[in-house]
Order: structure tokens, then C-alpha cells, then sequence
């Protein structure tokens, strides 16, 4: 191999390590420092929430209503944060939907905005109590998250079984994507927080920890972050 070979195969080999450390640090700056969490400070003005209005600590729960894990967050922790935390006034819950599970798995149909929004019509017609009963009827009906489930017609039909729901309204709502726009704010508020998995939980706007510094949505964490935001 000649002298011009070698140096061409050491300026290509120069090149490709520029631009793995370059890919690199954008990786890093991505993401916060170990152990820091993510800053939530969401506009929660008009987001549906489980609790008092004058509760002193707000608790985000940034989900989407095809996460199985959110489904099990929303069956076994939401229960225990609420008998301990919410309806005893010491702190509010926020449901923050974030739709991308149909879109990252590039599904035919974005159920997950359709949920999203379907919501967001419930909670127009019927406020925090309504949304938070249709939100309930959404998980036990969750299909799999790599399957279209949450159409118009579906939800229309899980709508039918939240109370006192105009059932009329509710479908005009629906079919002319009234909410689409908020729902696609959320969705920016969501991913301006850097957030990248769901459920993700903030107490005040700090992201739950666990003791190494993970992200986390168990109850022990997130009853450690409420009580010490009560201090």
C-alpha cells in the first residue's frame, strides 16, 4: 500500500472520530446530568386534575393512554398517592397526555392523539370529575400499544360510560378534532421538558428520582418527593 492510501485511510479514520465525539456530546447535552431529573415547569392553566385547586404540592403525570405501564401506575400507585396525598388535601394530581406511541411505532392511525383528544373533549363537557372517570374506562380498555384500538368509533362507545356525558356533543367534539390543537401543546410543553418515557413524574416541577438518581414512578418515590416538597 502506497503513502497516498495511508493517508487517506488516516484522514477518513480522523473524520469518522471527529463525528463520533461530536455525536456524542450532542447525546450528553440531550440529557441531564446524572442524578439532576428533568425540570417540568409546565402552564398547567386548564389541564384536568384529581385533588383540591388550593393543594400546596402539584404532582405531573405525564402519560399517554396506550402505556401499558401508565395503566399499571393508574391501577396500582394513583390509588395509594390519592387515599394518602389527594384526598387528604395535601396535594393535587395533573394528568398531562403525551401521544406518541402510535406515532413512534408508525401505526396507520395516531390512537394515541385520538385518545388524547377524546379526553380533552370529556373534560370540556364534564371537568376534572368527568375526565378523571373516562380516563379510568380508557386504561381498562387499553388495547395492545403496537395495535390501532383507540379509534373514533371506540371511543365514542367508551365515552357512552361516562355520566351525565352529551353524547352528541361529545362526538361533534370528536369528529372535528375541536381539541387537536391543545392536545399538540401539551405535546410541546411535554417534549420541551425533554422528556422521553411515560409514566414520567414531577412533584413542583422537579422530575421523581429514585436513590441512584433514575427516573422513577414508584410509590415510595414519589411519596418521598411530595412529603419533602411539603416541608
Amino acid at each position: 500500500m502506497n503513502s497516498n492510501s495511508n493517508r487517506t485511510i488516516l484522514v477518513i479514520g480522523t473524520l469518522i472520530a471527529v463525528a463520533l465525539i461530536a455525536l456524542a456530546l450532542v447525546a450528553v447535552r440531550g440529557k441531564p446530568a446524572a442524578g439532576a431529573g428533568l425540570n417540568g415547569n409546565f402552564n398547567l392553566t386548564g389541564q384536568p386534575f384529581a385533588g383540591k385547586a388550593d393543594a400546596p404540592v402539584s404532582v405531573v403525570v405525564v402519560e399517554d393512554f396506550k402505556c401499558p405501564v401508565c395503566k399499571t401506575f393508574e391501577d396500582t400507585i394513583a390509588p395509594e398517592l390519592k387515599t394518602k396525598y389527594i384526598d387528604t388535601g395535601k396535594a393535587k394530581l395533573y394528568s398531562l397526555v403525551w401521544p406518541f406511541l402510535a406515532e413512534n411505532a408508525r401505526l396507520p392511525t395516531d390512537d394515541s392523539k385520538l385518545a388524547a383528544q377524546a379526553a380533552k373533549c370529556v373534560y370540556d363537557q364534564g371537568g376534572n370529575d368527568a375526565f378523571g372517570s373516562f380516563k379510568s374506562i380508557l386504561f381498562r380498555a387499553q388495547g395492545d400499544e403496537s395495535t390501532v384500538w383507540a379509534t373514533k368509533t371506540r371511543l365514542k362507545d367508551l365515552a357512552g360510560n361516562v355520566e351525565g356525558l352529551d353524547q352528541g356533543r361529545f362526538a361533534t367534539c370528536l369528529d372535528t378534532d375541536a381539541t387537536a390543537a391543545r392536545v399538540d401543546a401539551d405535546e410541546k410543553q411535554v417534549t420541551d421538558a425533554r422528556v422521553n418515557h411515560t409514566p414520567t413524574v414531577f412533584v413542583n416541577g422537579k422530575e421523581v428520582l429514585n436513590g441512584s438518581g433514575q427516573s422513577s414512578y414508584l410509590l415510595a418515590d414519589v411519596s418521598a418527593a411530595i412529603d419533602a416538597a411539603s416541608k
